[in-house]
């Protein structure tokens, strides 16, 4: 059986839940990946484009510094790695976080919370951040799943 790691990063609480939800699901741990600078609701007002989120997704090459970088990605085989949807990509802090350590051999299976987007072009624009690792599109998670059908997908995952 493999170790799992489900880290996450929430700007206004909703992936945050998802992912404990998940963590219990999938029997894994939980690992927060935080901002060194935690972003206000001002700075995610995506109706405004000199609000923080709006510059930081107009430069792709943009990656937000970490709070910490002690998520001990070693000890583990899988991580789920979960974010919400940003103009159809993941926020570029999942970026950082992925270039801020070696996921080499690691399987990592996305997950996203999103007003109304799908995944879009996040997987391609992640696989450069995390060179050796398998990264796999995992599934949106909107609205509110129950453990039971979290841990039906995790089981149907094979992992």
């Amino acid at each position: 059986m493999s170790k799992k790691l489900v880290a996450y990063f929430s700007a206004s609480g909703v992936t945050g839940s998802v992912a404990k939800t998940l963590a219990e699901a999938a029997g894994a741990d939980l690992y927060e990946i935080r901002p060194e600078v935690p972003y206000t609701r001002a700075d995610l007002n995506w109706m405004d484009k000199k609000a923080r989120s709006s510059v930081e997704m107009n430069d792709p090459s943009y990656r937000p510094a970490l709070a910490d970088k002690d998520a001990k990605v070693e000890d583990y085989d899988v991580i789920f790695l979960g974010f919400p949807i940003w103009w159809y990509v993941a926020p570029t802090i999942i970026n950082t976080f992925l270039e801020s350590y070696d996921f080499s051999g690691k399987k990592i299976i996305l997950f996203a919370t999103s007003g109304g987007s799908g995944f879009g072009k996040t997987v391609e624009r992640l696989k450069g951040s995390c060179p050796g690792a398998v990264l796999m599109e995992g599934r949106m998670m909107n609205g509110g799943l129950s453990e039971k059908t979290l841990s039906d997908w995790v089981d149907s995952l094979g992992v």
